[in-house]
């Protein structure tokens, strides 16, 4: 697995017919910068909108994955999706003149092929792993489909198909590391059953499907009739079928080629989550609407798993930055008006500070008796005086100096305070002291809950 980001070295192209639409399309895959992920643009389109890359972005998933963004969007960009997950390639702008990606033939190869023809760039940015630390599971009682995703050092997919067919049997596929999708998952083609085709045909679809990129298994003995009827549909002299139930198509690749597609579409549809993930994937049954609600659930577990990683552990055992006697010295705030009990962190940019509201708090006593609460106001209060404690340490005679609010701004009450906990105070700066005035960010945490936020200016200010 790669450690620094990359895209690609050169633009490129690559053109064909959209396997729905059968309109011709050219695309285009084009550098961007670190952390730009993967967006599409139309590019026939009056304001050229871009659409991110995103699980949330897909709006229709019944013959393939489309993303849109308002009036845009692009259908079938999963065999595109995958072939950039698998070269690892965490940053490109494609531009499309059409509504559809290509279809080309019916696999990740020819877009391998291309973007290994621009090259690829390591940046300077590290990759933006996501490692698993816990289990997640999807199901779909209905249909049968299964994810398990299980911590892992390296991407390891495993996919399991069963479609209670005589011509294609239950087959497996494992992705043992992403090294191997170019090699041996690639060139997989997308496949469809004959009772799946011709619905879609008599509706007008899949007008750029042909032989050449899809494998059609037929479940049963077909009329004359209807070979010629597909032979005229496929511009062809003849269609057979071959003894496996296979229309008249190119051998298989590999004798598991269906279940390896299937991978091939997890591995791109999961892409979506923007980044790349050390998790072991076992999927049974999958298809796009699953892949993209898993992908879903993974990037809510993600956005949870970031929002832990900001919030400031405490362990009662540490030696404080400043004890009690300590903030009495640089704040001029007394009980009952003191309220922050501990420094655990500092920095010229941070400061973490603990308070403990115990039941004999003389706010409890009339705030709500009967079910007390600490006054959201007297959080933000604390939160103030936390983040003088920084201010004030950036001066070298802070007893002659004191605080003052000059705005609060963006104050959100998320969580009640009440007797018993412990609060922990994260302030950060959001720009560099001038002149005496901070502006901060402030989070009040109760154990992984965020109870109160908000963002304060204040001002040293030297006593007369």
């Amino acid at each position: 697995m790669d450690k620094m980001q990359k895209t690609i070295k050169n633009p490129v192209s690559i053109s064909g017919r959209g396997l729905h639409s059968g309109l011709d399309v050219t695309l285009s895959f084009e550098p961007a910068a670190v952390n730009h992920g993967i967006k599409f643009q139309r590019i026939d389109m009056e304001a050229q909108p871009i659409i991110e890359a995103d699980p949330s972005r897909v709006t229709d998933t019944s013959r393939g994955t489309t993303i849109s963004s308002g009036e845009a969007k692009v259908q079938t960009i999963e065999h595109c999706m995958a072939a950039l997950a698998g070269l690892e390639i965490d940053n490109a702008l494609i531009k499309i003149d059409s509504e559809e990606c290509p279809i080309l033939d019916g696999s990740s190869t020819p877009y391998v092929k291309v973007l290994k023809e621009a090259g690829s760039v390591k940046q300077d940015k590290e990759k933006n792993y996501f490692e698993l630390k816990e289990t997640i599971t999807y199901k779909d009682k209905e249909t049968g489909v299964e994810f398990i995703a299980m911590p892992s050092d390296h991407y390891e997919v495993k996919v399991m198909v069963d479609y209670d067919s005589k011509v294609l049997r239950p087959q497996f596929a494992h992705l043992e590391n992403i090294g191997q999708f170019e090699e041996e998952f690639a060139d997989c083609k997308t496949f469809v059953f004959l009772h799946e085709l011709e619905p879609l045909i008599k509706h007008g679809l899949i007008k750029g499907g042909d032989l050449e990129n899809a494998i059609v298994f037929v479940e049963h003995l077909i009329s004359d009739e209807k070979l010629k009827w597909l032979a005229d549909f496929f511009d062809k002299h003849d269609v057979e079928v071959k003894e496996q139930g296979i229309l008249n198509n190119t051998e298989l690749k590999h004798q598991n080629e269906p279940a390896r597609h299937k991978l091939l579409d997890v591995v791109g549809d999961l892409s979506l989550v923007g980044r790349p993930l050390k998790a072991k994937i076992i999927a049974t049954r999958p298809g796009h609407q699953a892949n993209v609600e898993f992908g879903k659930l993974l990037k809510k577990h993600i956005k949870q798993a970031e929002a832990l990683q900001h919030i400031p552990q405490y362990d009662p055992k540490q030696k404080p930055v400043f004890d009690i006697n300590q903030i009495k010295k640089l704040l001029p705030h007394r009980p009952p008006f003191l309220l922050v009990d501990k420094i655990m962190e500092m920095s010229e940019s941070h400061v973490v500070g603990v308070k403990n509201a115990t039941m004999n708090e003389p706010f409890f006593v009339g705030h709500f008796p009967g079910e007390p609460v600490m006054p959201g106001v007297l959080q933000v209060e604390a939160m103030a005086q936390t983040g003088g404690i920084l201010v004030l340490s950036s001066v070298p005679d802070p007893e002659n100096y004191v605080t003052y609010f000059a705005k609060i701004d963006n104050v959100k009450f998320r969580r009640k305070v009440v007797p018993g906990d412990t609060i922990v105070f994260h302030l950060e700066l959001l720009s560099p002291m001038r002149r005496g005035i901070c502006h901060m960010k402030g989070r009040a945490f109760v154990g992984n809950e965020i109870a109160t936020e908000a963002e304060l200016v204040a001002q040293i200010v030297k006593n007369k």
